[in-house]
């Protein structure tokens, strides 16, 4: 084709936007075309540069990195808001050191756009002779990622969470911060084997988190004894079990206070009382609450003869 030709097709091209819609169509379908988040993109090329570096050195690592995704009404500027962090990055890392089983802290890298996007780092300590060859192969941050990833896949997904117990406490503070806000976080941790894990919270999973937060109660009915150390009109009393200062104390309270001042206690006083013993237990078998309701006296334990 002639010069003189492309100038022809070139100003045909400008005059009518539909032929141009038209050979663009054309040639995607040609090159072909594949609809992608931008974190699976950024994993290829992480692993791509990671095989390409093994190539020299079979030990090179990628730096870790972890990104936060957030969506919402108030996200399209790609700008964190001073109160969205103050209630959503610190849950972050208290879930990540709790299901390390290690305290792990991060800290921010930088802000994007596309929504708001939060990139941070684990906090790796300085190198020294001492610690050089003490780097783990996986690290903490690495672990924790992992179980909190597959704990919010399994709440978004609505299924048995009671294995991750630990961690729960941590993801429901999250949870509630993005309820909060009206925000859905997506969570991209990349390793430093070239590994990729995601994993999401959107409002399913936070309504999901609320019934598993929902008590049912669990009595039974025990028998503590120990000498007074508190007490109050209103029909509370403080039993402390033994003379060590760490020693277990059970707040007891009594339903009808006119009965604790007819047994006019003391302080100091050894008692040995049947209470009810109440827990409030959540789905995840988390106690949210316990108390202590006092019955009646109990028999005072005697005690066992010394051998001879």
């Amino acid at each position: 084709m002639n010069g003189e030709s492309w100038r022809d097709r070139r100003r045909a091209l400008r005059d009518d936007a539909r032929p141009s819609a038209d050979e663009t169509a054309r040639l995607l379908d040609e090159l072909g075309t594949e609809t992608r988040e931008d974190e699976e993109v950024e994993a290829d090329h992480r692993a791509s540069r990671l095989a390409a570096a093994r190539e020299y050195d079979p030990g090179a690592r990628n730096d870790e990195e972890l990104l936060l995704r957030l969506t919402g009404p108030d996200t399209e500027g790609g700008a964190l808001r001073f109160q969205w962090g103050d209630a959503l990055l610190h849950p972050v890392e208290s879930a990540v050191s709790a299901a390390a089983g290690t305290p792990v802290r991060l800290e921010l890298t930088g802000i994007s756009a596309g929504s708001t996007v939060v990139h941070a780092r684990p906090v790796t300590p300085e190198a020294t002779e001492s610690n050089m060859l003490a780097v783990p192969e996986v690290s903490a941050a690495a672990v924790g990622m992992s179980t909190l990833t597959e704990l919010l896949g399994a709440l978004e997904s609505e299924r048995d969470v009671r294995e991750w117990s630990r961690l729960f406490e941590s993801v429901e503070v999250l949870s509630r911060a993005l309820g909060r806000y009206g925000l859905d976080l997506g969570v991209t941790w990349y390793g430093a084997d070239g590994s990729t894990r995601r994993a999401r919270l959107t409002a399913r999973g936070r309504q999901y988190v609320e019934q598993l937060r929902q008590t049912q109660d669990r009595d039974q009915e025990i028998t503590i004894s120990g000498r007074i150390t508190e007490l109050r009109e209103s029909g509370w009393v403080k039993v402390k079990t033994g003379t060590a200062k760490n020693a277990y104390a059970y707040d007891v309270r009594f339903d009808d206070p006119e009965e604790l001042l007819r047994m006019r206690p003391g302080l100091g006083d050894n008692v040995h009382f049947r209470v009810r013993f109440r827990q409030r237990l959540d789905a995840v078998g988390i106690a949210r609450s316990a108390e202590y309701t006092y019955l009646g006296p109990a028999a005072e334990q005697t005690a066992l003869p010394l051998l001879p």
